[in-house]
């Protein structure tokens, strides 16, 4: 191959809660399962179906806090009632050795990485409207009504942050949604900037 990738770039994907950037990633990572996933860490008590190291580290309070303070996470955020973060010496290693990576984070989580990492590549994915917003947290039913109302008027305040990332996706289908962002990563990889030429004698 002519093209060598020299450097690593870390794809992540945010939105509000019930945009459905969760599925989004499981689709890319689906289709181009070469990306390596970051897991990232929480507070949080593990919701049904979900799996210690693959969905989520779950750490309790204090372990959190301990590692936070140790400097265990490229950004952290507490984000209502739970904290998360993302590992850093994983994700330095993956970068440094070509790899591409993608995760999905809260705006704010994705805030701190697009402001202290330069190999990163932001996509906010919104829903088509408030309405389909709604309906999307109501069908995941894991929230009562107090807290799908404080996440609609958080949605409304981490919409108005969207023109600090790179790219927007609308979530209309999981399907144009998910081809989307695989455009943009194809893209990414094309940039001069991560590619070395080395042309043989052939």
């Amino acid at each position: 191959m002519a093209l060598k990738q020299t450097t690593g770039f870390f794809v992540v994907v945010t939105g509000p809660s019930g945009s459905g950037k969760t599925s989004v990633v499981r689709g890319v990572r689906a289709r181009q399962p070469e990306l390596r996933y970051s897991v990232s860490a929480t507070s949080r008590p593990p919701r049904p179906g979900e799996t210690d190291g693959k969905d989520y580290f779950f750490l309790g309070l204090e372990e959190f806090e301990r590692r936070r303070d140790q400097g265990w996470f490229l950004e952290w955020a507490r984000v209502y009632e739970h904290y998360y973060g993302t590992p850093k010496t994983w994700l330095q290693e993956q970068l440094a050795a070509s790899n591409n990576v993608i995760t999905e984070l809260d705006v704010q989580g994705a805030s701190a990485v697009k402001a202290d990492l330069e190999e990163s590549v932001t996509i906010f994915v919104v829903a088509p409207s408030r309405k389909a917003l709604e309906e999307r947290l109501r069908k995941r039913k894991t929230d009562d009504e107090g807290t799908i109302a404080r996440r609609l008027g958080e949605a409304t305040r981490e919409l108005e942050a969207m023109n600090q990332f790179d790219y927007v996706v609308e979530n209309s289908t999981l399907e144009e949604a998910v081809e989307s962002v695989l455009t943009i990563i194809r893209a990414e990889r094309c940039r001069v900037k991560r590619n070395l030429l080395e042309w043989g004698n052939a």
